[in-house]
């Protein structure tokens, strides 16, 4: 790619689109969403006062890793029962969980980035309205709970 000043420029210099990524489930499929969110990760912090700290103050470390719950918002397919299967077999402690690998595509198809989930499974389900005067297109929303998220 060249600039306007007719030199040119690494290819890593341009960001990424957010909107050309995958949802793959184990088990499951790959599934097509509008929106991924969620994708965080957070670490408790304890603190702690050692014998040799001058002052009142006190240190603090880093403790367990924690994710948040990840959200999927998609179209309802016609015929599309691979999801619902999953939903389904969510009973009091038994759960089938699964690895859910979201990748960040670019313009050649190749993943850039990817996040992997450990042991997810659907926690909540929530079908946006339906709207008589509407256009737009059904949408559901899953939202699902992992015990990990790490970069591929």
């Amino acid at each position: 790619m060249t600039d306007k000043n007719g030199t040119t420029q690494s290819i890593q210099t341009w960001p990424v689109p957010e909107f050309y990524f995958s949802v793959d489930i184990s088990n499951v499929g790959k599934i097509f969403c509008k929106e991924v969110s969620g994708l965080d990760v957070e670490f408790d912090v304890i603190e702690y006062r050692p014998g040799d700290m001058p002052g009142f103050t006190r240190g603090k470390m880093p403790g367990l890793r924690k994710g948040g719950d990840v959200t999927l918002k998609k179209a309802i397919l016609k015929d599309d029962k691979a999801l619902w299967d999953w939903i389904n077999q969510v009973k009091m402690n038994i759960i089938r969980r699964e690895s859910v690998t979201i990748a960040l595509i670019d313009e050649s198809g190749i993943p850039v980035h990817s996040w992997k989930l450990t042991n997810a499974w659907p926690k909540k389900y929530t079908m946006e309205g339906f709207k008589a005067d509407g256009s737009g297109v059904s949408m559901e929303n899953i939202v699902l709970a992992h015990e990990s998220i790490t970069p591929d």
